[in-house]
């Protein structure tokens, strides 16, 4: 049996699931990405020039896309070498990823690409053996 993966991915982390014919290995991945800030509940401020004290927006993007890559590199160099991967998650960290590894050339790796809720590991693992056995 050739090396599969099934990848849960978010902006917060990935779970891993490495599945071969010796072993089942689960691996999570945090990303580390703060959140851009914003305000409190929507209350104004009541500082004079806060405006001017506030960092601007798109040095906030640039800083936040920058620690995404970070994060999306480590995806990738974790699942460089399998065969066959099934990418699926909640949000549009799957598309992100799917497009890096289309970028790297690995997008023929790529099997499927899903939308689904919050899942436990086990349900993770769960769906990945699922998913292959089909």
């Amino acid at each position: 049996m050739k090396k599969i993966a099934g990848l849960w991915i978010d902006h917060r982390k990935a779970v891993i699931v490495v599945v071969s014919d010796k072993m089942e290995e689960t691996r999570v991945i945090e990303s580390n990405v703060e959140k851009q800030p914003g305000r409190f509940a929507g209350e104004r401020s009541t500082l004079p020039y806060e405006d001017q004290m506030a960092q601007a927006d798109d040095s906030r993007q640039r800083k936040f896309t920058g620690q995404l890559n970070n994060y999306y590199d480590e995806v990738i160099a974790a699942i460089r070498d399998i065969e066959s991967i099934l990418i699926f998650g909640p949000g549009e960290a799957k598309g992100e990823l799917k497009k890096r590894f289309e970028k790297d050339k690995l997008g023929d790796h790529i099997k499927a690409v899903e939308t689904v809720d919050d899942m436990t590991d086990p349900q993770i693992v769960a769906k990945v053996r699922e998913y292959f056995q089909k």
